[in-house]
């Protein structure tokens, strides 16, 4: 998956807004000030950071040589998923909805709400 192609991916989530607070090279992406991927590259080659479940984070790192524990986050919590790797783009995009599932699951009743009005 191109690195363009993933940034638009991202910016379709509801209330998705995209900033560099850690400079250019990374761009932050966030649900209510929340962040829920970061993209960037390192090395020549395009990753993206995403929240997970610890178990889920261990089983994917497990199975994937492409997925491996968050890289300058929180290891238990944040997967980094190398784009040029073995990671199908169906699961990219799984792996990417879930994180932000994950942020809005944490939310403010309210903010959830705003997000989500049918619930």
């Amino acid at each position: 998956m191109e690195s363009r192609q993933l940034e638009e991916f991202l910016m379709q989530f509801v209330a998705a807004e995209q900033d560099f607070p850690f400079g250019p090279e990374v761009m932050v992406f966030k649900v209510k000030g929340k962040m829920f991927a970061l993209l960037g590259e390192r090395n020549g080659r395009y990753s993206v950071n995403l929240k997970c479940s610890p178990e889920d984070g261990e089983v994917l790192a497990s199975q994937f040589s492409g997925i491996s524990p968050g890289y300058h986050m929180n290891k238990r919590h944040w997967i980094t998923v190398d784009l040029s790797h073995d990671v199908e783009v169906s699961m990219i995009k799984d792996l990417c909805e879930r994180s932000y599932q994950l942020v809005v699951s944490k939310l403010k009743k309210s903010d959830r709400e705003m997000l989500n009005p049918s619930v």
